[in-house]
């Protein structure tokens, strides 16, 4: 761009305001947000980590090998101290039954064909995980403290948006040119002072990554504010879910037991709705449920628009009805989205990456940050206390 011109906008007394705002916000909240970031980073691949350790719980079967009854599957894990409230069946032949009593509650993965129990699926990374998340949101606080952490998490998280924000207006030069754009666009492969090298990494790593920054922070306040969840429905022009208060219960059909057909020829049924399908999980219904629902999977497990509800009629073994993303209100289709758009995890491999990669700058514009900060605030006081010893008394 051959010359430059003036850049218009506020005047400067907004921008130096802005400046300091920007700077005091990352000097407050900076530890916090590099915590948050650090987690972020090393949960980014936590299903592929996941998937990968519960491989040791696989294993071929014999060529003329035939699985045993869900109810079978059942029955092992009740025995081996495990209430079956969900089973998860993957599209594996040498995978095993993942047998829960529950979310957060004990589980346990039973052989398919012999009905051996295997054990608590991976309790080493999962804990690992589980530690990990808890740190990113609430620095692993337990009982009352638990919310004051969530508290400091939360706002910290809405500092980093007001940073993230005020960041892209300051990067903008006063006057713009290709010449100084250039700069604070590519790195250089030297610079003359590492206060010249902080200043334009901050403003490198800060624009690559701002798009994807914003919408990672901007759904992590969904999950720490009742306002913020609330407003997500209100912009779909619905009313938002009152919590404690579910909806209406609906009268639930049953039959007689004895007419039901068997889980493992509903939930072949429920399967046959996807070729592509991964896991089909089944919430173990009352035995004389009229109906039974299947969820079909066919993505990684946090893709909703790959995920149906399939509800399979108990007596003929037909499908009655198949439910997806589509059905849901726009507000509650908007809030599972936010979900899984924070971690990138909707779109698979390549957004769980985008969002670990702008995780890993925002631990590089912490520590140039709070380098720049330690310059401007810092090192002038020792400056000035090393001159005021040496002045003639």
């Amino acid at each position: 761009m051959a010359g430059h011109f003036a850049r218009g906008g506020a005047p400067g007394m907004i921008r130096k305001a802005l400046f300091w705002l920007h700077l005091g916000s990352g000097v407050i909240t900076g530890l916090v947000v590099a915590m948050m970031s650090l987690t972020g980073v090393l949960l980014t691949y936590e299903l592929q980590l996941i998937a990968w350790a519960d491989r040791a719980f696989y294993a071929a079967p014999a060529p003329d090998a035939n699985r045993i009854p869900l109810d079978s599957v059942l029955a092992a894990a009740e025995a081996d101290g495990v209430t079956g409230k969900q089973l998860t069946v993957y599209n594996d032949p040498a995978a095993p039954v993942l047998v829960s009593a529950g979310r957060r509650e004990p589980s346990v993965f039973v052989n398919a064909y012999s009905g051996e129990v295997l054990g608590e699926p991976s309790p080493g990374i999962r804990s690992v995980m589980s530690s990990l998340m808890y740190w990113h949101r609430w620095f692993n606080a337990t009982g009352d403290a638990r919310q004051s952490a969530r508290l400091v998490t939360g706002v910290s998280n809405l500092a980093f948006l007001f940073m993230i924000l005020t960041g892209i207006y300051l990067w903008l030069p006063k006057v713009l040119s290709w010449s100084l754009l250039k700069t604070r666009l590519l790195f250089r492969r030297a610079y003359d002072s590492a206060k010249e090298r902080d200043f334009y990494w901050h403003h490198v790593f800060g624009i690559w990554s701002a798009i994807p920054l914003i919408v990672v922070v901007a759904t992590a306040s969904v999950f720490s504010f009742r306002w913020a969840s609330d407003l997500v429905y209100i912009a779909a022009g619905e009313e938002p879910p009152q919590r404690g208060r579910g909806s209406p219960a609906e009268e639930v059909r049953t039959v007689p037991a004895d007419s039901r057909r068997s889980l493992d020829a509903m939930l072949d049924m429920a399967a046959a709705h996807s070729d592509e399908w991964r896991t089909v999980r089944l919430t173990v219904p009352a035995l004389n449920a009229a109906e039974v629902e299947f969820e079909v999977d066919r993505g990684n497990g946090r893709q909703p628009q790959l995920r149906d509800t399939v509800v399979v009629d108990a007596v003929t073994g037909r499908i009655a009805a198949v439910r997806g993303l589509s059905d849901r209100t726009p507000g509650s289709q908007a809030r599972v989205w936010i979900r899984f758009l924070h971690t990138g995890e909707v779109f698979g491999v390549v957004g769980q990456t985008i969002a670990g990669v702008v995780s890993l700058t925002s631990l590089f514009m912490v520590w140039t940050g709070f380098a720049l900060a330690w310059r401007r605030l810092i090192t002038p006081l020792f400056r000035r206390r090393r001159e005021a010893s040496k002045a003639p008394a």
